[in-house]
């Protein structure tokens, strides 16, 4: 289970949230783009903190659910076996990624870097065109009428002011 995880961990949101950033920072660290990272007496850092705050335990929420319900992880090599409709998935379809969303806006504020905002924006552009196109077909797929059900009722992006409750519950 730890390699799983580590595994997933690393490739994964890794790259999004650590390895694409750091690269950001690294070649933007001309003084047009760096700035000294938010402080304690500044909005940014206490709105990051926020973000940080709200996204890292949604994360995590997330991906235990995908394990304890789903049997399976985020990876597309080791999906869930089972449709998960539990927790923030019954309010909106894609609560993971808008918690790496919630975490890059973080980094975004505590760096104070409008190119991390840049990328966080691509990231989402690309969550955009690729759920649609690939995720939501694969899954139609995989868990048939049921994911058709939850796809009408629960929205991609915008949470539901309700829990869904699946037919039969």
């Amino acid at each position: 289970m730890f390699w799983r995880l580590l595994k997933l961990i690393l490739i994964l949101p890794g790259t999004v949230l650590v390895i694409v950033p750091a690269a950001i920072l690294f070649a933007c660290r001309h003084p047009h783009f760096a700035h000294e990272p938010a402080d304690a007496g500044h909005l940014f850092f206490w709105l990051g903190l926020t973000a940080a705050g709200l996204g890292l335990p949604l994360a995590a929420w997330t991906v235990r659910l995908f394990l304890q319900y789903g049997h399976g992880t985020p990876a597309p090599w080791d999906p869930p076996q089972k449709l998960v409709v539990r927790g923030p998935y019954r309010y909106m379809r894609n609560p993971m990624i808008t918690a790496v969303l919630l975490m890059l806006a973080a980094e975004a504020m505590l760096f104070q870097s409008w190119p991390i905002l840049f990328w966080l924006l691509c990231f989402f552009l690309l969550n955009n065109i690729y759920f649609p196109l690939f995720e939501e077909r694969s899954l139609e797929k995989r868990f048939g009428a049921n994911y058709l059900e939850y796809k009408k009722h629960v929205p991609r992006w915008i949470p539901r002011l309700s829990p869904w409750e699946p037919p039969g519950k």
